[in-house]
């Protein structure tokens, strides 16, 4: 059995994340899934899914790239940490699976027998040199997205395209009831998914849900402090319905007519589909989302690309008007064939191919 050690990014949580939702696909293989520090270190591992346990990294002081000497003390106690781990689990060399540019200066200390860089985003905020350097030390990188693939083609010549996915039986399946939050509504809803971020653009949905009165809006997912918040708030044909479970989310897609997709400040320059456009396309349902000028856009024939809210209006109204057929069909497909277990089957795939698994 394939031993695994995968240094996450991101904590594990209800909503899996890309890793997780590899991690959890990856046949035959003994797992350890170690998420970032946090002051729950001490708990015992939770054993999420056969051969599957997830640990919490103790923590380390942060150091930026000049601190030499506070960046040693962290990268001591975190790899002290992991070789425990690897000790007590019987970890000998096991496939290294990195997330995040600062993992690098974990490598020396951690025994390996193959390395692996998933690239799921741009990291703006770290050194590229770190990035770099993890790059050219990995045997295989898997890239989100094709900017991301040319953005590190120049340390790597052995880079594999592995967009996002979907749980897609889960997302295409027959809804069996409307969610009660939304059984009062009789007119058409256009539906948005997600986090509220603090620079997520609210002036599209703005807009049109003031030209659209006859259309209610609805916002599932939690929310930070927005500067346009209240103004959403205040029209009467919206409804936040906050954070809903996972399982729950594919019920209120089947009653959206509409699904849209906004932007945030931090998505521009960056090319990676997110997971919830996956989602949506998975549900079959007319997708409306913003696009920034000069991005590519992305399944142009079963998306309602918008360059500004004005335009964003004009098609949610076109997009109600969608007569049934091949786009429902279309959008399935896509989303098929983004199917997490693709993925994961994409990734055994290569690294076998690599004599990594």
């Amino acid at each position: 059995m394939k031993q695994i050690l995968c240094l996450s990014s991101q904590p594990w949580t209800a909503i899996p994340t890309r890793t997780q939702q590899l991690m959890t696909r990856l046949k035959d293989a003994k797992v350890l899934f170690l998420e970032p520090p946090a002051r729950n270190y001490r708990n015992p591992g939770r054993k999420v899914r056969p051969g599957l346990t997830v640990y919490t990294l103790p923590p380390a002081p942060e150091a930026v790239e000049d601190q030499r000497l506070l960046r040693f003390l962290r990268d001591r106690r975190l790899t002290r940490y992991i070789l425990k781990l690897m000790d007590v689990h019987r970890f000998r060399e096991p496939l290294l699976w990195c997330t995040a540019p600062e993992q690098v200066h974990l490598l020396d200390a951690i025994p390996y027998q193959g390395l692996v860089y998933d690239c799921a985003q741009d990291w703006l905020d770290t050194p590229p040199e770190w990035e770099s350097d993890l790059a050219l030390a990995a045997d295989v990188v898997f890239a989100a997205s094709d900017g991301l693939v040319d953005h590190l083609s120049p340390c790597s010549d052995n880079i594999a395209l592995l967009p996002n996915g979907v749980s897609y039986p889960m997302f295409s399946r027959p809804s069996n009831e409307c969610p009660a939050p939304l059984s009062d509504l009789t007119g058409p809803v256009a539906g948005f998914v997600g986090t509220i971020w603090e620079d997520l653009d609210l002036a599209p949905a703005i807009q049109a849900a003031r030209a659209m009165p006859q259309c209610t809006f609805v916002f599932v997912g939690k929310r930070e402090h927005n500067a346009q918040l209240r103004t959403l708030e205040s029209l009467p044909n919206v409804r936040l319905v906050g954070c809903q479970l996972p399982v729950d989310i594919p019920d209120y897609l089947a009653r959206f007519d509409v699904c849209l997709h906004l932007l945030r400040r931090s998505d521009y320059g960056g090319d990676v589909v997110p997971c919830r456009i996956y989602e949506y396309l998975s549900s079959g349902k007319p997708i409306v989302a913003m696009v920034y000028p000069d991005h590519v856009e992305h399944f142009p024939d079963v998306i309602y690309a918008a360059h500004t809210a004005g335009e964003f209006v004009r098609l949610c109204l076109r997009a109600l008007e969608e007569p049934e057929g091949w786009p429902a069909q279309r959008r399935r497909e896509h989303g098929a064939a983004a199917a997490w277990s693709n993925r994961a089957r994409q990734v055994v795939q290569i690294l076998s191919a690599n004599g990594l698994y």
